[in-house]
Formats: structure tokens, sequence, C-alpha cells
């Protein structure tokens, strides 16, 4: 019998820097890895009263980061990090690859290509950090100013 598990209640939480909560999940790495990114990153930033317009946008986010992680990464797993900041939110993946993703224009014919690209049109910026196992990709996203 399989028993059906609520993503949230398999979420780390911590502290982070200054205080501010920290959420991460280790996930197979595979495709149907980002759709539970997407519901994770929607509870967490539903929870902490975020604009749904930032959810979206956080939401489109984190899955072209997993998507990209599973489709060119190595290992069996990924691990997705939401992290509240004084501005906004930084998402993160890491993957167990050193290969650092490309920024690219994909031609007109291109069915993928795409996905950083989106990346840095949503995020207010985005990076890779080298890790000794790997690497960690993340994009920052600033609320606006009221």
């Amino acid at each position: 019998m399989v028993t059906e598990v609520n993503e949230v209640q398999c979420l780390d939480v911590r502290a982070g820097a200054g205080g501010l909560p920290v959420y991460s999940r280790t996930l197979p790495r595979e495709a149907g890895s980002a759709g539970v990114s997407r519901r994770v990153v929607t509870t967490v930033l539903t929870s902490w009263r975020l604009p749904p317009g930032f959810v979206d946008e956080a939401r489109l986010v984190v899955d072209e980061l997993v998507a990209n992680a599973s489709e060119h990464a190595e290992g069996a797993s990924i691990r997705v990090t939401i992290t509240r900041t004084g501005r906004g939110v930084r998402l993160a993946v890491t993957d167990m690859d050193h290969a650092r993703p490309v920024l690219r224009t994909a031609g007109p014919g291109e069915e993928g290509g795409r996905g950083l690209f989106l990346v840095d049109e949503i995020s207010d910026r985005w990076g890779v950090d080298p890790l000794p196992w790997g690497k960690r990709v993340w994009a920052e996203l600033a609320l606006a100013a009221e």
C-alpha cells in the first residue's frame, strides 16, 4: 500500500542567516521533480504571505532550475532550497555535476534551451556556486517596493 505524503511535510526547515527561514528538500533527479518543486514553492511562499504574482514567478524559476538539473546534471538526486531573504527569496538547486550551466539563446526551431534565459529575465540575479561535490545554481527574486 502506498501512502500519499504532503510534499511540505518532507521539507527540512532551519533558520538561515539573520534567523530567516530556509526550506529544503532532496528529490530524485528526474523530470517529475519539477512538479513537486513547484508545489513546494507555492506552499512555502504562500505561507509567507507573498503576493500571488511573485509566487507564480518563483514557481517558473524553480521549474526551470530543476528541469535543467534533471536533464543535464549527474547523480541520483538534487536538493531544492528556498530561502527567505530581507528583500525576497532565493531559490537554489544543488546537484552532483561540476559543469556550469550556460545561458544561451535558443533558435526558433529548437524545443529546449530557453530555461536559463527565463531565469535570467525573471530573477533579479542568478549564479552558480561551485561545490566540492557539484554545484548550486541559484536565483534571487526581490519583492517590488511598496
